[in-house]
């Protein structure tokens, strides 16, 4: 069956660019084709992972399972009352590209969330977030196929139980649902989003006016900080930024009084992790073919033959030190396999 493959290099399929294999991948041309592998006697009782372009995903060794790589494409209109339009967009488009549309489309609200990696079904999975803008502000719904009770299931926001960098997909319902496609509600009057870091600073420097000048902007900062993972592998962001309780932050500043930080929800604040990283002295640190990028703590690369357990090592000094130092454990945002 040409679209199950044996012993497969999952090398293309992971922005850290490991070479590593999985027994077996699936890349179904239909929900049909997929549901008919799932049946296979040596499929079925295997473990399954869904991946779309790896963009935060951290193999430690090879995948001893099945792994799904669905092609659902296609973006349709489904709504358009002249000022909140409906999209429905398959979980295979590349996250930036329907980022790029929607903006020249006139469709608005995703602008913050420009360049960043992967697909457009793996966004709700980590809710992801950039420059102030959170995914679930203009998330709808999504389709998925429920592996557990073989059938097509329509998800809204509330039972996708997004949080901070997380969801139903990453939590109790890990490992459940195959996304196909996912439906946004946008906007036709533009709201840019500024208060974020120097966003606005620069937005005035450029005497930026619309989305299209605030896309501009975000990607032009994403570049001057991050690596692009076609030259040094990498996952983006590595750590979530810590929330901690207002009481623990006002102690920390005792000692750090320069700390930032960005008010969260219930009494807490969001500490950015680049900045403990970089205080505790992570910054452009290599140990072989592993370090944190020059110009962004956050990032973790591997400069050319790492491997997933080496990466793994690096990232676990960086959250002894930092917890040793400040007394705060750093969560990983990329998934581990």
């Amino acid at each position: 069956m040409t679209d199950l493959h044996k012993q497969y290099s999952l090398q293309k399929l992971n922005t850290f660019g490991l070479e590593i294999k999985a027994s077996w991948l699936c890349k179904p041309s239909s929900l049909e084709s997929l549901t008919t592998i799932l049946e296979q006697d040596k499929i079925a009782e295997l473990p399954h992972l869904v991946i779309g372009e790896g963009s935060n995903i951290l193999f430690t060794e090879d995948y001893l399972g099945l792994v799904i790589n669905p092609p659902m494409k296609g973006i349709e209109v489904l709504e358009d009352d002249g000022e909140q339009v409906l999209i429905r967009v398959g979980a295979s488009e590349n996250w930036d590209q329907w980022v790029q549309l929607a903006t020249e489309k006139g469709w608005y609200g995703l602008e913050n969330l420009s360049l960043i990696p992967g697909s457009v079904g793996a966004a709700p999975v980590q809710n992801i977030g950039a420059y102030g803008v959170e995914l679930k502000e203009y998330f709808a719904w999504l389709e998925a196929w429920d592996l557990q009770n073989n059938k097509e299931v329509k998800l809204d926001r509330k039972a996708c139980n997004f949080g901070y960098r997380s969801s139903l997909f990453k939590n109790e319902g890990r490992g459940r649902y195959i996304i196909t496609h996912v439906t946004f509600r946008l906007h036709r009057t533009p709201s840019l989003v500024l208060d974020y870091g120097k966003v606005r600073t620069a937005f005035s420097e450029a005497k930026g006016k619309t989305p299209a000048d605030l896309r501009n902007i975000i990607i032009d900062i994403r570049k001057s900080k991050l690596p692009d993972p076609r030259r040094y592998g990498n996952g983006g962001s590595f750590f979530k930024n810590p929330r901690i309780g207002r009481a623990i932050y006002n102690c920390m500043r005792v000692e750090h009084p320069n700390i930032p930080y960005f008010p969260d929800e219930e009494n807490r604040v969001k500490i950015p992790a680049a900045w403990l990283i970089e205080k505790a002295g992570w910054k452009n640190h290599r140990v072989g073919n592993v370090g944190t990028w020059p110009t962004q703590a956050l990032v973790i690369v591997n400069y050319g033959g790492a491997t997933g357990r080496e990466i793994y090592d690096f990232s676990e000094q960086i959250v002894e030190d930092v917890d040793r130092k400040f007394g705060v454990r750093l969560e990983r945002e990329v998934q581990l396999i």
